[in-house]
């Protein structure tokens, strides 16, 4: 089984990697290796093309390859809430929550990470077009093989960008550094509450895996969920799975994941389907509702399903 990760070097898609490196895919009989494919919307093309069969990464944007969730369905989630920080550079003078330091800036975010951004700060009364905030990726950030997050931090301690719209990793990389302030942290109260179900990380398959191995997807998701007790449990077994993965940066994975085990639950609510839902469409993902049913891979059960 091939799991795309559009960003290795993050906690956002921890669980997935954790599940694994840590062998808790191997318990499950299935045979997995991670494959980092960036930006996101090309690991979902790669599952739609059967390049890869599970895709770790933000829920909406599955639809940037299924329109309508036509051919696709969430398992799992690997956390709750959309992960994404708002770091800008220190030099601006920046305080917790107040946006208008992103009047007249350029924020550096990937394609369909910043659609979050843009819909928060719209939400947030931001109009950017008449406070001319841009909001695009970094010079050479779409690479297949990159790691967004901390490329962006790399690019506003180069000041090629005054903020960055990034995972966690590159936002702990920015301001342990002194070159970033933290701006927003949705799922700890930042922003408008709703911006907290606009997306989250989760595990996606294709329809067709689901109906033809529906073993291999739940396997995938006893896998993950097994990761995250694991975690909850030892958060130090974090820094294991960093050595492997991203050894330059494992150093600080163990205090990332420990903030995040909060939020280290599998379930997909209807709550959440709701609220993306009313994200997707105000973005323009989407131009209905989507049922539960088509979003989330009711018929596996399991932890990550919402009882009726």
């Amino acid at each position: 089984m091939k799991i795309a990760v559009p960003d290795l070097i993050s906690p956002s898609y921890f669980p997935a990697a954790a599940a694994v490196t840590l062998g808790f895919f191997a318990c499950e009989g299935i045979e997995a290796e991670l494959e980092l494919i960036s930006p996101i919307e090309r690991a979902y093309a790669a599952m739609r093309d059967g390049a890869v069969d599970i895709v770790a990464g933000s829920a909406h944007s599955a639809l940037s390859a299924f329109p309508r969730w036509q051919g696709a369905k969430l398992l799992c989630a690997q956390s709750q809430g959309m992960y994404w920080f708002l770091v800008m550079r220190s030099d601006i003078g920046a305080t917790r929550g107040d946006l208008s330091c992103v009047k007249g800036r350029k924020i550096g975010a990937a394609p369909w990470v910043g659609m979050g951004l843009r819909q928060l700060l719209v939400a947030s009364g931001i109009d950017l077009e008449r406070d001319e905030v841009t909001i695009a990726p970094t010079p050479g950030s779409l690479g297949e093989r990159v790691n967004f997050g901390v490329m962006a931090a790399r690019a506003l301690e180069e000041r090629i960008v005054d903020g960055f719209w990034a995972n966690g990793m590159g936002a702990e990389i920015a301001v342990r550094s002194g070159v970033g302030t933290l701006v927003l942290d949705v799922r700890r109260g930042d922003g408008p509450s709703e911006a907290f179900n606009y997306t989250m990380p989760t595990l996606a398959a294709t329809d067709r895996l689901i109906a033809e191995n529906p073993a291999a997807a739940a396997g995938a998701v006893r896998a993950v969920v097994a990761a995250q007790k694991a975690l909850i449990a030892d958060a130090t077994r974090a820094a294991e799975v960093g050595r492997q993965l991203f050894p330059a940066e494992a150093d600080l994975i163990t205090d990332l994941v420990r903030r995040d085990l909060p939020y280290y639950e599998p379930q997909l609510s209807r709550a959440f389907v709701t609220g993306m839902n009313r994200f997707a469409r105000a973005i323009g993902i989407i131009d209905v509702d989507a049922p539960y049913s088509s979003v989330v891979a009711e018929q596996l059960g399991g932890p990550g399903i919402e009882a009726r």
